[in-house]
């Protein structure tokens, strides 16, 4: 495990020169891409989304592309056009802006959904469909989404399919004010993130993901992951809970996390820090929990602290705010 260490150290060290005081977020992108899924940060417009992601980018060498999501966007602006070209004679593709191996797609919220299902197959096959031809994306592949929790207005609120395609769901926040000083301080000339170099090889990254699937799970580990997603789906306050793909996803961060702390086994706080975040933007809530003003956060706490872990005291009510 020392590779996936070392990697998952560079990255966060890097990084935070960019993005000062949120070592704990940097640290979860940082498992997700070790986990080959994809980000949804979803916060306030300010707080370094972008910066993020550009950073990430220079740390890996990755080629980087932004893609601004607007509702008269199309799908061949996100995924390419075939056009003809008079002077060959042949049809050629042109490719759009989600071929790079870092994609943000800052405001996804804003395309409509027939835009925003032109990234479906892109997410999920790492592959782009155009009149009938397929074409691979590079790897490593990243897909970042932004989107403003505030802002409802001119927005189409992302479907569960899509969602559900996201690994982890984080929100950066502000900073504190001695970390927010020494933000100014570092961007009184010119911004750190031109001054990022590259960290981490392609190989070294790719090692890294492939090594992490060796970390081992106990039956009674896969179990207990298993029975915190069913729970999701039992629960009074939950109209829809989470997916198969939602276990799994839970289960590659849990590989993830064990790796970079250096164990190749998993144990159940693993399981605790990274459930919310795999978790709780799979699942849609009753009207019911609606009107009483419950977050699905707060349901996905409610659960690990109810369902039993060896050795474990659980409670009974929601955890209080």
């Amino acid at each position: 495990m020392n590779l996936v260490q070392t990697v998952a150290e560079r990255l966060i060290d890097n990084v935070a020169r960019v993005i000062i005081g949120k070592r704990g977020e940097i640290r979860m992108v940082a498992l997700g891409l070790l986990c080959q899924g994809h980000i949804l940060l979803e916060d306030v417009p300010g707080v370094g989304k972008t910066m993020l992601a550009r950073a990430l980018a220079r740390s890996i060498g990755a080629t980087f592309s932004r893609i601004q999501f607007t509702p008269d966007m199309l799908p061949s602006d996100v995924t390419g056009i075939t056009i003809y070209n008079q002077r060959s004679g042949e049809f050629e593709f042109r490719p759009g802006p989600v071929m790079a191996q870092i994609v943000l797609t800052d405001e996804i919220n804003r395309a409509t959904p027939k835009t925003q299902s032109a990234l479906l197959e892109t997410m999920e096959e790492r592959q782009v469909t155009v009149d009938g031809t397929t074409y691979p994306i590079d790897e490593p592949f990243l897909v970042i989404a932004t989107q403003n929790p505030i802002e409802y207005e001119g927005t189409f609120p992302l479907p569960e399919a899509q969602l559900d395609r996201f690994i982890v769901r984080i929100r950066l926040g502000y900073p504190a004010p001695q970390e927010e000083i020494a933000m100014l301080d570092s961007q009184q000339y010119r911004h750190p993130v031109a001054e990022l170099r590259q960290v981490v090889s392609t190989e070294e990254l790719l090692q890294a993901q492939q090594a992490i699937r060796d970390v081992y799970l106990s039956y009674d580990m896969k179990a207990y992951i298993v029975e915190i997603v069913s729970a999701t789906r039992r629960h009074p306050d939950v109209y829809l809970g989470a997916s198969p793909r939602g276990a799994l996803a839970l289960y590659r961060m849990v590989q993830a996390h064990a790796a970079v702390a250096g164990r190749d086994y998993a144990v159940p706080d693993d399981v605790k820090l990274l459930a919310e975040p795999a978790l709780a933007h799979r699942i849609i809530l009753g009207p019911t929990a609606r009107t009483k003003d419950i977050a699905a956060g707060t349901v996905v706490q409610y659960i690990l602290n109810t369902t039993p872990i060896p050795g474990a005291t659980v409670g009974q009510r929601y955890p209080q705010s």
